[in-house]
C-alpha cells in the first residue's frame, strides 16, 4: 500500500521544518511511521565526514555509499543534477511507511501545508491541494482550514485525523 503524502510549502523562515518537525514527533506518538524528504534549496549540504569510510569510498569514486548498523541505514548518493522528486519517491516507497512529508518542492503538487508568512505569501494559495495554510501573522487568508501559527497543534491533530480517516 502506497503511504500518505503530505507536502509542506513556504517559502524560507516561513515555519516549514518547525511544522515538519512537530508533525513527526505528533505521528510517531500515534505509532505511525514517517519518511520525510527535504529539499535543500540553499546550495549543497555537507552532511558526510569524508574521512570515514563512507567518505573514502565516494572520494574514490563511488556515486552510492551507504553504512547499515544497529537498524540504521545512511545512504549518500550523487547526481549530476539535482534529485528529482518522482525518483525519491520511488526510493521512499520501498521503506514500510504510513506518511511521506515532503518539505519544499514547490513544483510538484500533493495534498499540501501552505507556510505563510505575511499576505506578501499570498500567491502560493493559488493551489487545489491544499489541506491547511498556517500563517506567521495575523493575515487569515480566505482557505479553509486556515491557522495561526499558535494553533499549529490544531492543525496537526486535524491531518493526523483526515489520515486515519483515509482523507489525506
Amino acid at each position: 500500500m502506497m503511504p500518505a503524502i503530505l507536502q509542506v510549502i513556504g517559502y524560507q523562515n516561513s515555519g516549514k521544518t518547525f511544522f515538519v518537525e512537530k508533525f513527526v514527533s505528533r505521528a510517531a506518538e500515534e505509532g505511525l511511521k514517517v519518511g520525510v524528504i527535504k529539499h535543500h534549496g540553499h546550495g549543497k549540504p555537507e552532511v558526510y565526514d569524508d574521512e570515514k569510510d563512507t567518505g573514502r569510498h565516494r572520494k574514490a569514486g563511488a556515486i552510492v555509499t551507504g553504512v547499515s548498523g544497529d537498524g540504521l541505514l545512511s545512504i549518500h548518493a550523487t547526481n549530476e543534477k539535482d534529485w528529482e522528486l518522482p525518483h525519491l519517491m520511488t526510493l521512499y516507497s520501498s521503506f514500510d511507511l504510513d506518511i511521506i512529508l515532503i518539505e519544499g518542492y514547490k513544483d510538484y503538487h500533493y495534498p499540501r501545508v501552505i507556510m505563510v508568512r505575511d499576505h506578501q505569501d499570498k500567491g502560493l494559495l493559488m493551489d487545489s491541494m491544499v489541506k491547511a495554510v498556517i500563517t506567521q501573522d495575523s493575515y487569515l487568508p480566505n482557505v479553509e482550514p486556515s491557522y495561526q501559527a499558535k494553533n499549529i497543534d490544531e492543525c496537526i491533530n486535524q491531518l493526523l485525523e483526515d489520515f486515519t480517516n483515509g482523507v489525506l
